[in-house]
């Protein structure tokens, strides 16, 4: 009888842990990443992605989770046509060879109940380099809308171009490259 209760209590201490861990579906409405550099010191420019889907995984309570971000590069948007179609050519992003970037977290860190970096390999032109999102911002609460469980953050980091094989024109055209991520997602029902 007393390893019957041992066992019915683990299993009931299991299921709570569980418990605590939710997903969400990124909401590609309102995550479009952008990324910024300096053009020959003249002006910063700044372009984003209109595609982008994932999941993030929180466990709030543990302070633990993860992220996993698919962009599609064929969506540059640098508000040209022409331009689009040079950033997408084998110099820079090779859409023909890579239609997709990615991320995948390793680690979340939190400071009290906020998230504040995210460590994770990001992948560009089938380069994978780890890279550190610092979160600016970072609030979980029911959306009014979807009237549902929704997170949101804004995110940060800093890359060189020539890392990821597309160096071209640096120092001319900044080799370092800020990218911006502002995200949203709603809960997955069960």
């Amino acid at each position: 009888m007393k390893y019957i209760l041992i066992i019915a209590l683990a299993s009931t201490l299991a299921s709570t842990a569980t418990a605590a861990t939710e997903t969400y579906t990124i909401d590609g409405n309102h995550t479009l990443p952008r990324f910024s550099y300096s053009h020959f010191g003249y002006s910063t420019q700044l372009s984003r992605f209109d595609k982008t889907t994932g999941k993030i995984v929180l466990d709030r309570a543990a302070k633990t989770g993860s992220i996993e971000v698919s962009i599609d590069t064929t969506s540059v948007d640098t508000g040209y046509t022409l331009f689009n179609e040079h950033i997408q050519g084998a110099d820079f992003l090779d859409t023909a060879h890579f239609p997709t970037a990615s991320f995948k977290s390793s680690q979340l860190t939190f400071s009290g109940e906020q998230l504040v970096a995210v460590d994770g390999i990001l992948t560009l032109k089938g380069i994978s380099k780890p890279v550190t999102l610092k979160v600016t911002s970072f609030k979980c609460m029911p959306h009014p809308i979807y009237l549902k469980e929704a997170c949101g953050a804004n995110a940060a980091t800093v890359v060189k171009r020539s890392d990821f094989n597309m160096g071209k024109y640096a120092p001319n055209v900044s080799d370092e490259v800020t990218i911006d991520i502002p995200v949203e997602a709603t809960k997955d029902l069960i």
